[in-house]
């Protein structure tokens, strides 16, 4: 169904990865320039200008499909880069290889950006000491690999790029909004509260620190629903951070998060 307020024109269509079967979620955009600037003003709060860094985008499975949004946001930011370095790099693994090691020689600033599962096979074909550069992980194994938890997840790429921690990304499609991790909680940004409801009872909210459904309310969707109930577990402190455990048992394995076994 078409979700909106009102009678416009969409400018494009977002729409999520979706496996054999499955039917994937579209979520309208009436301005692109909207949603680019929240995700500039997300990614600011907490890693400063996007102009500051150079992206290194891994992002194979995202790529090679129409509609994607982090394709769409990861694309903004390579394009605010002062680095000629930034770029995407699909399957070319030994370019990006090179790249870092450019990157670390001339000290820049640098974010290796990177689905999941391409970010483990970068990690088996070319271990390496990635000291100074910020890996951040999107999440999702899209059918690729074995599904891991997040802390699996994080301990692989750590003892392969010796770093002492994995910055992740939380986003979909039916969020204009998104999450920084550096570790373990996410940072939601200013137009994005996250909140627990009990795993049978959606109407049941779950008080801090326990676990529970995510469920988002982002009011940078101005114009489709600001409400997002996912299939997420996790936990939300009273400051608003929060962790994301797994996915559901009974839910569809799709979007960008993780699932516990």
């Amino acid at each position: 169904m078409d979700i909106k307020s009102g009678q416009w024109q969409e400018q494009t269509v977002f729409t999520s990865s979706a496996t054999t079967a499955q039917t994937p979620s579209r979520h309208l955009v009436r301005h692109l320039d909207h949603y680019l600037l929240n995700t500039r003003k997300g990614f600011a709060e907490q890693y400063g200008p996007p102009e500051n860094w150079c992206y290194l985008a891994l992002l194979p499975a995202y790529l090679e499909r129409s509609g994607s949004s982090l394709v769409v946001m990861a694309d903004d930011l390579i394009s605010r880069s002062p680095y000629v370095q930034s770029g995407f790099f699909l399957h070319d693994f030994e370019r990006l290889r090179d790249t870092i090691q450019a990157c670390q020689a001339q000290k820049i600033p640098t974010i290796l950006l990177g689905v999941s599962f391409a970010l483990l096979d970068f990690a088996d074909q070319y271990p390496m000491a990635l000291h100074g550069i910020t890996v951040m992980e999107t999440g999702g194994m899209k059918g690729r690999r074995k599904e891991l938890t997040r802390q699996e997840l994080h301990e692989a790429l750590q003892k392969a790029f010796q770093i002492p921690e994995i910055h992740s990304e939380y986003g979909m499609t039916e969020l204009f909004s998104q999450a920084y991790s550096r570790g373990n909680l996410f940072q939601p940004a200013t137009t994005l509260r996250v909140l627990t409801t009990e795993v049978n009872d959606p109407f049941c909210p779950v008080g801090p620190g326990r676990t529970g459904v995510l469920n988002c309310i982002d009011l940078a969707n101005l114009d489709t629903c600001s409400f997002i109930a996912t299939e997420d577990l996790g936990k939300v402190g009273a400051d608003h951070r929060f962790e994301v455990l797994g996915r559901l048992d009974i839910a569809e394995m799709r979007g960008c998060n993780l699932m516990v076994e």
